[in-house]
């Protein structure tokens, strides 16, 4: 049977400039502001400490340059 990633947070190796999907699903969720980020919009992240970030206030806030 076909499972569905629908409302399923997805786990992702983070690399710089890309990841790779571990776990199958529709977001992930931002390590600052706990907002969910659908993948197809996720654009700010982390390879060092292997979080995602919704946006660049997100980065800042997370490098403590905030």
């Amino acid at each position: 049977m076909l499972m569905s990633a629908s409302g399923r947070p997805a786990k992702l190796f983070y690399m710089p400039g890309t990841y790779r999907i571990l776990s199958s699903g529709d977001h992930v969720v931002c390590a600052v502001t706990k907002a969910a980020i659908p993948l197809g919009e996720l654009k700010y992240w982390s390879a060092e400490r292997q979080e995602a970030y919704a946006d660049a206030e997100a980065v800042m806030k997370a490098e403590g340059l905030e």
